[in-house]
Formats: C-alpha cells, sequence, structure tokens
C-alpha cells in the first residue's frame, strides 16, 4: 500500500474524526493541526515499517444545511 485515505468529518461534541478506509483506524482531535499529528502517530502504531503507506491523505468533508 502506497497510499491511506483518511475521511475527516466534524466531530458533533467539537474537534474532528478522522477515519481510514480500509484498515481498521479511527482518530480524533480538537484542533486540525493536532488531527494530523494523532493520524500520524495512529498509522505509526498500526502497521510494521514494511507495511506502512508512504503517503496519508487527509479528505476533509463537510455538510452544510441551508434554510431558505
Amino acid at each position: 500500500m502506497t497510499e491511506l485515505i483518511f475521511l475527516v468529518e466534524d466531530d458533533v461534541e467539537g474537534g474532528f474524526v478522522a477515519r481510514a478506509l480500509g484498515p481498521s483506524i479511527v482518530t480524533q482531535a480538537e484542533t486540525f493541526s493536532d488531527l494530523r499529528q494523532a493520524v500520524h502517530d495512529a498509522v505509526m502504531c498500526h502497521f510494521d515499517d514494511a507495511d506502512r503507506p508512504r503517503l496519508l491523505r487527509l479528505h476533509y468533508v463537510r455538510d452544510e444545511v441551508l434554510s431558505l
């Protein structure tokens, strides 16, 4: 695996939640900067050196509801 994609969403209690597409990795943080580090740390713990992806992609999704 050369790349691992994380779906990032706003957490209902504040901050952000990131979920990997594929491996069972979920992490959260209060700021986007902290989330980057949390994702990095989670991937380092989840994979051995030989199996670790070289790229991590954070795909931020934000839903907004507008009333008319």
